[in-house]
């Protein structure tokens, strides 16, 4: 039997490791790379680096990205990280990958520890291995730190994630700065593209996020607002226009939680949607004929490439075009400001 995609990435990264052409410190190919360079799915790269991050071969550099880790060395009982290795470099002062951490009571120093280096590395953990992934623990680990050291700049782990959410959803309200298009629609496409796009880089982002009991949070709150200021003027009540900012999250959101479920499947499976898919179309033609379901029996016959971003589009188009019909019918519409 064959191996799957991910195993037979993360073998070639694992020989060029130990043959020395990644050394120590040297970052690794990123998800994005991996995907470009061997034509996988997110997902499968997600799964390569950590399959390494487990082995212990690589970890995470927040500001930096995966790099190779430094020799291993034989950790007393206790100084392990969760994974059982030794614990990972930290990054030095201009973001560089630093020496693996010394463990504590043995002369070396103390990681430097800021909150937004711990969130740094939140993400990152939760990027490469889901929000279920995600623990303090964990994070010390990623950082070369001991756990309870965490605890003086964090309160807890659900303050974490809010902080997470905080800076990742930020990097969408940062992409709203730029300069935007004018009138209504093109504004809301713009916003709904800029947080498809947030989503996309952190897929654990939409399951953390709440709709019927929305964070407060700084980011949270200033996308709120771009959202319902293009849509002031449009002739709306300030109920409709909430109604409709709300949905338009909704919509973006519930695409997107599709993204994390899909790279666990994957994970789990070794298979991509295309390739799962695949092995269950006997099954399905199957079912459809004793079924007598003649209408699916025909998309059956259909070539249908299915992919989540032309979905998104799909039903982003949609979701505008019955905006315009209820914008249109209030009375004296005005753009609103620039």
């Amino acid at each position: 039997m064959s191996q799957p995609p991910y195993a037979r990435i993360a073998a070639e990264l694992r020989e060029r490791i130990s043959s020395g052409a990644l050394r120590p410190g040297e970052r690794v190919p990123s998800t994005r790379q991996i995907t470009q360079r061997w034509g996988v799915a997110m997902a499968t790269a997600t799964k390569v680096l950590t399959a390494l991050r487990q082995e212990g071969l690589v970890h995470a550099v927040p500001g930096v990205g995966t790099v190779v880790a430094g020799p291993r060395r034989r950790a007393p009982a206790g100084l392990t990280g969760e994974t059982g290795r030794p614990k990972a470099a930290t990054a030095g002062a201009a973001g560089a990958p630093g020496p693996v951490a010394t463990p504590r009571g043995a002369g070396g120093p103390e990681p430097v520890l800021t909150p937004a280096r711990i969130v740094a590395a939140g993400i990152a953990v939760a990027d490469a291995e889901s929000l279920a992934g995600l623990s303090m623990r964990r994070v010390a680990t990623e950082l070369g730190a001991a756990t309870m050291s965490l605890y003086r700049h964090v309160s807890d782990k659900e303050t974490l994630v809010l902080q997470m959410i905080d800076t990742a959803f930020g990097e969408c309200v940062f992409s709203l700065g730029a300069p935007a298009p004018g009138g209504w629609r093109a504004r809301l496409e713009f916003a709904a593209r800029a947080m498809w796009a947030t989503f996309r880089r952190h897929p654990w982002l939409a399951q953390a996020m709440s709709v019927s009991r929305p964070q407060l949070l700084t980011s949270t709150l200033a996308g709120g607002e771009w959202i319902l200021a293009s849509l002031d003027g449009s002739g709306l009540d300030t109920a409709t226009m909430m109604s409709t900012h709300i949905t338009l999250f909704t919509f973006v959101r519930g695409s997107a939680q599709h993204l994390e479920v899909e790279a666990d499947a994957e994970a789990i499976t070794g298979l991509d949607a295309d390739e799962w898919m695949d092995t269950q179309v006997p099954s399905l033609r199957s079912m459809v004929a004793a079924g007598n379901l003649p209408t699916l029996g025909r998309m059956l016959d259909t070539p249908y490439d299915y992919d989540l971003d032309t979905v998104f589009e799909f039903g982003l188009q949609r979701l505008l075009d019955g905006f315009a019909v209820l914008i249109d019918r209030q009375p004296g519409t005005r753009e609103p400001p620039s």
